[in-house]
């Protein structure tokens, strides 16, 4: 068949290619609510409808934007709605809070995560006083009313039940214990989830892309951050680019060799010959990672100690009550401080805290030098202490 009864069907098909060679558009996932919030990374998605085991997350991380506010909504099945507050993926845990701010009226109702992918860190017990306004008043600071289960007439105190000084402080106010609680560490404040499967850790902090290797069978994988990750076009694009421009352009160059080489056959070999070549090339180098993990048991021995008198008199005297354990302060107990911003609480609650966690409980301030810790165990321990004696 001639070349000239080959043109133009030869056009017809250029013309038509981008139509016919069109990509598949993969499955989209929002990564944030309208209202911002953490950024929602595998093995969290959006689901629609807030479905926990939809499409965009692993079974069990579906998340959902709340359709009043817009923010991040993580539904418990057995305990309601809670406000996603940090996600932190290198330490995979995340911080949930009442949408309306007040954790204590949550735990009044059971709050149960057994059918959840999550776990908790710490757990401990406390018992919820009803107290007179005019109690709170004569204890003059020395029980701190729980502000969102309090009004004008009452006053809702709590007390860690292993206390030894709850039993006769309620006594002495006259207070009316309403319920016993086991609530999470830092309930007040917010609640910090854990979960284990799928592990991710190491992938992440080789600044991988944690994903679906199989998602019949959930198995991960990790693989190179996306070009999209660094604000380019999504790959499918790039793909459809390709397609749609290269291989039209590749026949459209073939075509005018052929009608070239139809006319001057050696010159046509020669003009293929001295096309420019041109070669692309990227990489993409990672990062090294910083784990900022909890203290070693040296460094927090290191931190000074104050033991109260028999007088009781503290450091600061305003600040009678441990900000962990809400237990008033002693006398002859130990207390600890952390030396940059001097916040202090009592020495065993604050040890433990700070082998989980490298920043003050109160103002989450890291103490200087805790940017590259490695926790770690040891027998031995020196500690600077003081002694304040009775006057």
């Amino acid at each position: 068949m001639a070349l000239p009864t080959l043109l133009p069907f030869l056009f017809l098909f250029l013309s038509l290619s981008p139509f016919l060679l069109k990509p598949t558009v993969a499955r989209t996932c929002s990564t944030s609510c309208p209202a911002g919030g953490p950024e929602v990374k595998f093995p969290f998605g959006l689901n629609p409808g807030g479905n926990p085991n939809g499409p965009c997350s692993y079974p069990g991380f579906g998340l959902s934007c709340s359709n009043q506010t817009q923010q991040l909504i993580l539904n418990l099945p057995q305990s309601g709605q809670f406000l996603v507050q940090y996600i932190d993926y290198d330490r995979q845990q995340i911080w949930i809070n009442d949408p309306d701010f007040c954790l204590p009226r949550r735990f009044l109702q059971p709050f149960n995560i057994s059918a959840t992918p999550f776990d908790f860190e710490f757990l401990f017990t406390l018992t919820l006083f009803n107290c007179s306004t005019s109690a709170i008043e004569a204890a003059e600071g020395g029980l701190t009313p729980i502000p969102c289960l309090s009004d004008q007439d009452y006053s809702v105190v709590a007390f860690q039940t292993v206390s030894s000084v709850d039993s006769t402080t309620v006594q002495q106010f006259s207070c009316r214990p309403i319920r016993t609680l086991t609530v999470p560490f830092f309930w007040w404040d917010g609640v910090q989830l854990g979960w284990n499967n799928p592990d991710c850790r190491s992938c992440m902090q080789r600044r991988g892309d944690c994903r679906f290797k199989n998602r019949t069978s959930l198995e991960t994988g990790c693989f190179n951050l996306p070009t999209q990750a660094q604000g380019g076009l999504p790959r499918s694009a790039k793909y459809g680019i390709s397609i749609g421009i290269g291989i039209p352009g590749v026949l459209s160059l073939i075509g005018l060799v052929l009608f070239i080489g139809g006319r001057m056959r050696g010159d046509g070999h020669r003009h293929r010959r001295n096309l420019p070549s041109v070669e692309f090339s990227a990489s993409i180098s990672p990062s090294p990672a910083i784990v900022i993990t909890g203290l070693d048991e040296p460094t927090i021995e290191s931190y000074p100690k104050t033991k109260l008198g028999e007088s009781g008199r503290l450091p600061k005297p305003n600040d009678n009550i441990c900000p962990i354990c809400l237990s008033e302060y002693q006398p002859n107990e130990t207390l600890r401080s952390i030396p940059d911003c001097n916040h202090y609480f009592h020495a065993n609650c604050i040890d433990e805290w700070l082998m989980m966690n490298a920043s003050c409980p109160l103002c989450r301030n890291s103490p200087a030098g805790s940017s590259e810790v490695t926790p770690s165990i040891s027998s031995s321990s020196s500690s600077s202490s003081s002694t304040l004696l009775p006057s």
